[in-house]
């Protein structure tokens, strides 16, 4: 899986609350991502096996909403998810070079 900020955002994310299923619009108020790079990295997650994806079970028209698609973690998204950050996280100086890259991720 090739670490980019999005998905570094998305995984940081999803690491806050392991168990917590989430759905698109939180994920991009989480990540602050637009939908157009959130759900390519949705797809990403899911194909590499790290992120598991269902439809909520509920009737639009009684919801007032159309279905949701939740996403969580799976045991080995988890585990590669928090090896990957700590592995960037390494990567980043402890020191910012400037006032630009302060940079603080949550996991």
């Amino acid at each position: 899986m090739r670490l980019t900020i999005p998905v570094a955002k998305v995984l940081s994310a999803l690491l806050a609350e392991p168990e917590a299923p989430r759905y698109g619009l939180d994920l991009m108020r989480l990540t602050g991502l637009p939908s157009g790079t959130l759900y390519p990295v949705l797809h990403r997650l899911q194909a590499a096996g790290w992120l598991a994806a269902d439809w909520e079970d509920v009737d639009p028209a009684a919801a007032g909403r159309p279905a949701r698609r939740y996403y969580r973690l799976t045991g080995e998204g988890i585990r590669s998810a928090r090896s990957a950050l700590t592995e960037l996280r390494a990567l980043v100086p402890a020191e910012p070079a400037g006032p630009d890259l302060v940079w603080a991720p949550v996991w």
